[in-house]
């Protein structure tokens, strides 16, 4: 097992999902579904997240699941890596979220849960929240790309992801930090891409990356440059794959053999050429979940929905 593979994984189980009006504004992946029920949208949502749980349990990933906690309004509280991330040293991060109904995802009693029952150790909670009284927003994982082996964090500048902020993280977590702007096109115009993650993952040895969306040519190069000093092999994303979440991925690890699982949703893998496949095959096995209602109503995928819980476990 390596520093880059994730051991576990936590997800979240949702009650209340639905396309989020809060977010909607600047994530331009969510979409307005008018065929669909509230309800149809909650149900379907529901069998997508439990048909994931079983896909990643059934090939030796570490699934530990929370309930969505009913009596709070949250849309997204499917996608805990905006709020939460966990370190092998035993750190647990808490993030300054833009919208204020996601604020309430983020909850104790996962964390005292995580150490109590699940038998994780946390040494310390470090706490950025207090951005969030002056306007300025850092979403956890969805902001920050890390790559745990090389000690470096990325970021893609945008209304929920601002530079103070990520370099006191970095500065917090002792790493070095990779900023620069990443944008799509929305109708006419040019948008900042609202999470990092969406438009790159860092693997073990590997690297997609949607370089099309940095519109500067030294904020390119700064990014290629730095994928590049640490060997990591760059498998090249365009726009339009990375609008159908092919950015949005996550390698995790597998108790059944020391092959790495390379996650990522079935829209994301239609959107590879059979180049792409082939090259990030080489780096673990694939696995494709089908979410397309996730996608469409959550502006989120995959990867979005997986917090990485690299805590060191308690030797009792």
């Amino acid at each position: 097992m390596n520093a880059q593979s994730t051991p576990n994984i936590l997800m979240v189980r949702p009650t209340a999902f639905r396309m989020n009006e809060e977010t909607a504004g600047n994530n331009y992946y969510q979409k307005v579904l008018g065929n669909v029920s509230p309800e149809d949208v909650v149900d379907q949502a529901l069998e997508e997240f439990d048909n994931m749980v079983d896909m990643l349990r059934s090939e030796g990933v570490n699934v530990i699941v929370f309930e969505d906690d009913p009596e709070t309004d949250t849309p997204d509280s499917l996608f805990p890596n905006n709020w939460v991330s966990f370190h092998a040293d035993g750190r647990v991060g808490l993030y300054p979220m833009l919208a204020e109904n996601r604020r309430v995802e983020r909850r104790e009693d996962i964390l005292f849960d995580l150490e109590h029952v699940h038998g994780f150790k946390i040494s310390e909670v470090v706490d950025f929240t207090e951005f969030e009284n002056h306007s300025v927003f850092l979403e956890g994982t969805g902001s920050i790309v890390l790559d745990r082996i090389h000690s470096k964090a990325y970021a893609a500048l945008s209304p929920r992801t601002d530079r103070n902020a990520f370099e006191q993280f970095c500065d917090a977590f002792g790493m070095e930090g990779i900023c620069f702007e990443s944008l799509q096109s929305v109708e006419n115009r040019r948008e900042q891409i609202y999470h990092t993650n969406v438009m790159m993952c860092i693997g073990s040895g590997w690297a997609t990356v949607c370089l099309d969306s940095c519109d500067h040519s030294e904020d390119r190069e700064i990014l290629e440059n730095s994928l590049k000093e640490n060997d990591l092999e760059i498998i090249t994303l365009s726009e339009d794959q990375i609008s159908h979440f092919a950015g949005n991925m996550l390698e995790v690890s597998s108790s059944l053999d020391d092959t790495p699982r390379i996650v990522m949703s079935k829209a994301a893998y239609e959107a590879l050429d059979e180049i792409q496949i082939e090259k990030i095959s080489k780096f673990g096995k694939i696995i494709s979940i089908p979410l397309d209602i996730i996608e469409a109503c959550g502006g989120g995928s995959a990867r979005c929905m997986m917090a990485e819980v690299h805590l060191p476990k308690n030797k009792a």
